[in-house]
Order: structure tokens, then sequence, then C-alpha cells
């Protein structure tokens, strides 16, 4: 499953927007007292277990023949379930999983007996169970187990729900579609539902004649119903063994593209209706993707088809649904003409991940939830290398470090992430471990074992572990097994230390010049977001580390295992000129203090490009979180900033664009943000002047998405000339004289946003009424937040909760409302308190809840909001959020240590840097 946020970037750009407490609320924490600080506010426990069990194996299911026949109109559906079970021991009761689903009768059919009639269904709502009893005990042996029931096409997008749409002619109508992963398969029709109890599905769905019906596998009969000529009853194909999270079917209205892969599978990409042109994109990555798999695991693909298709309300990204993959529009749709750059890109990761899962969590499916960030971390990780094999020209790997491997160590250097193997038990746990850990995490820590492996090693232990484990399920160590087996390396010894203990290290390193070498020490400590590791007892990591020098900055001079606190290690021929790196192609998942004299060595190397963009880009990401941590001044990160001052690489400005918009808002409101604004202002003027507005002549992919980038921030900061040109610009695409380009739209938005009025505003909210594309929508809804007037901000959070705004889509209208400005936080945190019940009812404590919450609240700076926070939740619970609300809280407290620490001297040096300006 792909978790849809804004672009990473973007979300990380919403975060730390606090503003400075009252003088007298300042206190200087140290590591110590914001423990005790976290500590007292009940911040640093773990989310409190809830007591589960997973159902008995004494009748299990080998196959489920299920027939459901969804009303449109009514939003109920009605189900037929004869799943072929076997007893392994004597029982009288059958406990299945079972939610929002009204059972009519029950029976099971011992083979070769007379039927038995339930006489009991005792539902155990809590635990989303229900008990059928029977009057004489089940024997051991197989049997037919009989099922009608009744239940609600419902509008929280899981399990069977509705989804709105609107014709071409413009009149409102539904589909019936659904979301399984993680425990809503019960939603629609009892059953096990949990991943280790596979079985076959024979699955028909009866439907009015003039709808599309799609579900796993291919159809085999469509007929009529004998009892309305308007109904057709549809027959599906029998499924491979799988899961019951992973079984999908959709009702609706739509076009579709088709093609086969050069393995002969039939490839689909289902639209809306009117708009099979934007699914040719996503069709041609598609069948680009299916044989690029087939060839890097050694392993076909197993079904004869396989469809991709656009929901309307969709909560998460994507669902790898075996065969039938269902997608966000954005996701998925892509206009020739009105679709930008990155939403290209985005739409071939999220196929990439979601093809990735057909082998990998489809074919071999975890054993439970605790092994999720297997099929996740797996998925995210090699989406980016299917990307870099259809499209090497993204440039993608360099990217992957901005977008998963700096956001995940964000998350993972708080005192409440968690490992990124987890235990879990009750359903509410699950949806909290879909989150930056298991996904971004996971990926990082697979890229590094991909990188300690070598990819000849890893590609013979992957076709390994899928050969054996085909499907069945399987657990972490069975994935080290083979890797292990594969390479002769010691997998599992080094894994565990990055999976089963939360956090990373911080590898400290100083050199000495030996004559013609360089000798190196270094030294591992856990880096937290706090400062300093002062424990006792302080964790190892077993760490892959790569040295590189500037003889030869794209290769390695040396590579060891770190196996130790300490270790010294010796470069051969160095000579005392040469600057000497840690961490090539930044894979390692740590990061890296260097001595000052190594640190003023390698800052030449960012202003004349000897070092690789990738190695600049996590040289300043390391120097940036270790200021946020208070190791070294924040001062020194923005001299460091300046020398980037010709540099050409898009995701290095991306990254640097991230920190220097976490660092302005966390500073919105003393009384020098206007002095940060002009620092941005001369970072990225030089780079703006250079790209100018329009796309010249042999510009790629990676132009667009920069300009794109650079105009944003320095319309944003106010930068007269851009403010200027994004004005008339967009005067004359609303009078449509000139349309903007897609990738110039969102920059130019936010430009005239930020500094607009109300009349402003209505012409963007009209421009959202008339866009045919989401897409379109989606940009708007983005950027509605800039507005910066106390009633226009009011009229953007009435209108996230409005018809207008897709139920999925709320969270970025009023995520962007809080990242916005200081007011908007206010106003946002305001406003979902006010709506709590209807936001929470809205999205049921899905992951949704999560970032929500997240996005509104983390970027406050002020200690006391900590308290409110967390006392606000006490008494308004959001069991799947407990961790995310212990991290918003921790974040709090980081904010106002922060901005304590170091306002006074970051406004010295800018105030400095005003009087005499730099020269480049």
């Amino acid at each position: 499953m792909w978790l849809a946020a804004a672009a990473p970037s973007l979300a990380r750009r919403l975060l730390f927007l606090g503003p400075p407490p009252p003088p007298l609320l300042l206190l200087l924490l140290s590591r110590s007292s914001r423990r005790r600080r976290l500590h007292s506010l009940g911040l640093t426990a773990m989310p409190e277990k809830r007591p589960f069990e997973r159902l008995p194996a004494d009748v299990s299911p080998v196959n489920y023949s299920l027939c459901l026949k969804p009303d449109l109109l009514d939003f109920t559906f009605e189900g037929k379930l004869e799943a072929a079970a076997k007893v392994k021991q004597a029982t009288n009761q059958i406990v299945m999983n079972c939610a929002d689903i009204d059972i009519i009768t029950a029976s099971y059919v011992p083979e070769g007996d007379e039927e038995i009639h339930a006489t009991g269904f005792n539902y155990q709502n809590e635990d989303e169970k229900v008990t059928l009893s029977f009057p004489s005990t089940l024997q051991p042996g197989t049997g037919t187990l009989k099922i009608d029931f009744v239940g609600e096409l419902n509008d929280k997008m899981k399990g069977f729900y509705r989804s709105k749409y609107t014709t071409p002619s413009g009149e409102v109508r539904y589909a019936a579609v659904t979301q399984f992963e993680a425990t809503d398969a019960r939603r629609a029709f009892p059953c096990w539902d949990e991943p280790a109890i596979k079985a076959t599905f024979d699955i028909s769905l009866v439907v009015p004649k003039d709808r599309v019906a799609l579900s796993n596998m291919n159809v085999l009969d469509r007929k009529p119903s004998p009892d309305d000529e308007n109904v057709v009853e549809v027959k599906f194909a029998r499924t491979p063994v799988m899961s019951t999270y992973l079984v999908a079917f959709v009702v609706g209205e739509y076009d579709f593209v088709e093609t086969r892969s050069k393995d002969g599978v039939c490839v689909r990409v289902y639209t809306p209706v009117g708009k099979a042109e934007q699914g040719k994109f996503a069709l041609e990555v598609a069948a680009k993707t299916l044989p690029f798999y087939k060839d890097y695991f050694n392993v076909p693909y197993p079904l004869p088809k396989i469809d991709l298709i656009a929901i309307a309300d969709f909560a998460a990204g994507a669902m790898e649904n075996w065969g039938l993959v269902t997608y966000r529009e954005t996701a998925l749709l892509i206009d020739p003409k009105n679709s930008c750059s990155s939403s290209r890109q985005w739409v071939a990761l999220v196929v990439g991940h979601e093809l990735a899962h057909q082998w990998f969590g489809n074919l071999v499916t975890m054993e439970w939830w605790t092994h999720l960030w297997l099929n996740e971390g797996f998925a995210s990780w090699i989406e980016y290398l299917c990307v870099d094999h259809c499209f090497p020209e993204y440039d993608i790997w360099t990217q992957f470090v901005s977008a998963d491997y700096t956001r995940a160590q964000e998350l993972d250097a708080l005192d409440n992430s968690h490992p990124i193997e987890v235990s879990v038990g009750h359903p509410s746990e699950v949806d909290e471990i879909f989150d930056a850990i298991s996904y971004s995490k996971g990926a990082s820590v697979i890229r590094m074992l991909h990188d300690y492996i070598g990819d000849k090693d890893f590609k013979k232990g992957m076709n390994m572990y899928l050969t054996k484990f085909q499907k069945k399920n399987a657990a972490t160590e069975d994935l080290w097994e083979s890797l292990e087996s594969a390479s002769g390396k010691p997998i599992a010894a080094v894994m565990n230390t990055w999976t089963k203990q939360m956090g990373f290290p911080l590898i400290y390193v100083e050199a000495e010049q030996v004559e013609d070498d360089r000798l190196l020490k270094l030294s591992q400590r856990k880096f937290c977001a706090s400062g300093p590791y002062v424990g006792e007892d302080c964790p190892q990591w077993m760490v892959p580390i790569t040295i590189s020098t500037s003889e030869d900055p794209n290769h390695a001079k040396l590579k060891i295992l770190m196996d130790k606190p300490e270790m010294n290690v010796v470069l051969k021929n160095v000579k005392p000129d040469q600057w000497v790196k840690l961490n090539l192609g930044t894979v390692g998942f740590y990061r890296t203090q260097y001595s000052s004299a190594m640190l003023e060595s390698l800052l030449p190397g960012i202003r004349d490009l000897s070092l690789p963009p990738v190695d600049r880009l996590g040289l300043q990401n390391d120097l940036f979180s270790l200021a946020r941590a208070g190791i070294i001044s924040t001062v020194e990160v923005l001299k460091v900033m300046e020398a980037f001052v010709n540099e050409p690489n898009y995701t290095v400005w991306s990254d640097l664009s991230c920190n220097l918009g976490i660092l302005s808002t966390l500073l919105s409101h003393t009384d020098f943000y206007e002095e940060i604004q002009e620092f941005v202002k001369d970072v990225f003027s030089p780079i703006g002047e250079r790209l100018g507005w329009d796309p010249k002549p042999g510009e790629g992919h990676l132009d667009a998405l920069l300009r794109g980038l650079v105009l944003g921030k320095l319309g944003k900061a106010g930068h007269k000339a851009t403010l200027e040109e994004a004005r008339r610009r967009f005067k004359d695409h609303v009078e449509g004289k000139q349309i903007l380009s897609a990738d110039l739209r969102s920059p130019v938005y936010l430009t005239v946003l930020k500094h607009g009025d109300g009349t402003t505003l209505d012409i963007m909210l009209k421009l959202h009424k008339q866009a045919d594309m989401q897409e379109e929508k989606n940009r708007i809804e983005r950027v509605l937040g800039a507005t910066l007037s106390p009633e226009l901000i009011q009229k953007v959070l009435t209108f996230a909760l409005s018809e207008e705004v897709r139920p999925q889509d709320t969270v970025s209208v009023i995520g962007g409302v809080a990242g916005g400005s200081k007011h908007g936080r206010k106003a946002a945190w305001k406003f979902i308190k006010d709506n709590w019940e209807e936001l929470y009812n809205r999205y049921q404590g899905g992951f949704l809840i999560s970032r929500l919450i997240k996005l509104s609240v983390e970027g406050f700076a002020v200690d006391k909001m900590a308290g409110e926070v967390k006392a606000f939740f006490e008494s308004h619970p959001a069991p799947s959020a407990e961790r995310t609300i212990q991290q918003c809280c921790e974040n709090i407290l980081l904010n106002a240590a922060w901005l304590k620490r170091d306002a006074e001297s970051i406004q010295q040096y800018l105030l400095q840097r005003k009087a005499s300006p730099p020269t480049a």
C-alpha cells in the first residue's frame, strides 16, 4: 500500500512552524531535563497494548466461494458465502472475523453428512469477531461453511464502501469499491482475516448490467440474472492461494486502455469515463515494470491479467490487491497537457511500488503485521530501482535520499520512535505502523543492505526467498536466511541491529596525517533529536561504512563493517591536501559528525561541485540535523548553505529548501522573521535568475522540477520580481490569454495567494470548482493555506470540510493552513478541536487521522502546547494515532528548546550579514 501524502518533501515543509514562546516561559532544556519534561507529560511510554488473541486454529478455510450483490442506491449489499473448510480438532464453535455485518443464517455441512445449523451468533464487536455456535460437535475433517449476510456500503473508505463520482453529464453517482488492508475484509464478508490464513477465492458479483465489475481474476462468465433483466451475474476465475487483505472488487462506470506486456500479461488501466487518454502513461509504466520485476526476481508474474484502476474516494495512495490494484486518481492519471513533471514521477513510483507487491507481499506474504515493514520497506526501495530502469533521466536515487532517507531519520531520532519491527496485536495497532519507519526507514536499510551485499548476490537471495516461500507466509528472519545463504555475509547479525532496536548511530570521525597515510578515528553513539546521547547503555549498530577521497569522489577507497563502539582505520596513500568523506552516496543509515578540520576540507567540494550531488545533499542534511539537535550551532549551517550558490542539482536544492523552510517557519514569530526571508531570497536568487520562467531548449524533467521549486521559494519569500511576474502570469491564465504550464501552476498559485487578498482566494476557489482533473483540484487545495488574513483562513478551513473537497483531501487543506502562518496554525488547531467528532468519524481511526494531527500540531514551539495537545487527546482518544500524538508533543518541546538555544545567535548573524553582505 502506498500512503498518500503530498510528496514527502511537502509533508516535511509543513512541519516545524512554531512561534517563539514568551520570554518568561523559555527554559534552556538540557537533554535530561527534556526527558523529565516528556516523562511528566506522559510522552515517553509506548502506547498501551490492548488485550488481543489471534483466531483459534481449530477450523481454517481452503476456499471461499463468495457472491455479493451491492445496491448502489440504498448503499447496502447482500452476500452469500460457501467456504470449504477444514476442521482440525473437534469443536462446537467457529470463530471468524466480522465487523459491521449482520449474519442472517449460518450452517456447516460436513463432507458426506447432514447440514448442522448454527444456533447462535455471538458478536465480539471490540475484537471484530463473531463466534458461530453449533448444537453438535463438528468432527475433524472437511466440510462447507455456509453464511448468508447483509452489510452496508459505508462512506469510511474502508471495507466494501461507496465512492462518489460525477458523470460527464454532471450527475452524481456512486461506485462500490474495496480497501481491505490491514483488517477490513471482515467488513465485506465474514472471514479468517489474518495474513497467514490463506485460501483460494471464487468470487461472483451481481451488478447492474450497465456497470463494469472487476475482481482479482479474469471474468469467466457474465450472464443475465434470472430474477431481473437489468442485472447480470459476473463470475471470476479462481484466485491462487492468497490472504484476505488482498481480495478486491469494484463495481462502477469506467473506460480503459489496454496492452500486453512482453511476457503476455494483459495490462489494463481503468479511468473515469471519458478520460481513457489519461491512463496511457501509467499503462506504459506498468507494461515496462512487470517484465523488469520478472527478470529481477527470476519468478514470473503469476496471474493472467493485471488491472490498475483510479478510485475517486480513496484513503491511501494505492493498494496492491493481487491483479486489481486500486489508486487515487492523482496516483494513476496523467493528462499530457495539464499534469506537471512531479505528478508523472509520482505515478511512476506508485505504479512501481504496487507492482513490486505482486511478488513481494502477494506471492510471499508476511506471517503477521509485525513484519509489515518487510512488505512496505522492500516495495518502497525497489520502486526506485524500477523507476531508475524506466526513467534514468529522473536521477531518482538522489531523490530517494531527500524523500525517504532523511524523512525516516527525522522521525527515528525521536525518543518516541519505534523499531522497524513492532509487535502488533489488536487491529487498532496496525494502522499506527503504516508510517515513515516501516516505509522509509525500511527502504533505507534495504538500500544499505543491497549495497553491502552487492546486486548479484542480492538478486540471487531474493529468488531463493520468493521460490521457497511462494504462496506461503514468511517472517523477516526468512529473508535474512536467504540473503545470508546467497552472499556468505552475516546478514541476520547485521540487520537485527537495524530492525529490532529503534534509532540509528551518529558516527564521529577525526583524522590524522601519518606520513603518506590518513588515520581515521571513528566512534558511534545513538543519534538523538534532543542532543548527545547520555544513557548508560548506548545501543550499538553493525554499520557498513564506505570511505571516499577527493582522488576519486565517486568510488569507495575502503569499505568496512563497524561492529564496535570505536575503530581506527588507516587509509593508505592519501595526500595531506585531499579530503576524506564517510558514507559515499549517503547509503549508510547514519549521520556523520566530522572534526572541524575534516569539515573545513570538505566545504570547497560543495562550491566547486567536486563532491557528488548526493554527498553534497547528505553533508548539508547531517549538519542541519546536528544543529537542530543542539550539537552544533545553526549559524554554522547557514554559512554552509551559502556555499550552495553554484548548485545545479534539483534534489540538493529540494532538501536545502525543506530545511530552510523548517528554520524560517520556526523563526516566523520572532521579530526578525523578515531577515530569514531575506536570507532565503539571497540564497535562491542566483539560481532563479539562471533558470528564468520559461523552459529552454534541451531542458528535461529535473529542470522543470527545479524551476517550480525555486520560483515557489522566491515567490513565497516575497522576492519582488518573482511576485510581479507571478501576478502577471496568473492574470493571463485566469483571463485565458496564456494558460500556465502545469509545472508553473503550484509556484504561481502559492505566490499570488500568499501576497493576495479575498479576490485572489475567490478566483482560486472558482478555478478549483471548474477543474476537471483531480490533480489540479489537489494542487489548488494544497496552497490555499498560504493566505494570511484571519477571515480568509477561516473561509479555507470551512471549505476543507465542504462537499467541494474529497474526504481524503480535507487533511491536506487543513495541513496547508497549519503550515501557512502563525495564525493559520492556531486556527487549524482550533478548527480540529471544534470539528473533532466529524473528522474522527470520517476517518474512523485510520492513518489519515494520524496525518491530520501531525500536520496540524507538530509545528508549535511553546512548551505548554505539548500539554494542551496531550490533554485534548486524553479526553478525545484516537487509539491508532497514540504514537503520532506522542511524537508531535516531543517535537513541540524540541522546537521550543531549539528556538531558545539559537534564536539570538541566528539574529546576530543575519543582522551582521545584512550590514556587510557576503560576496559570491
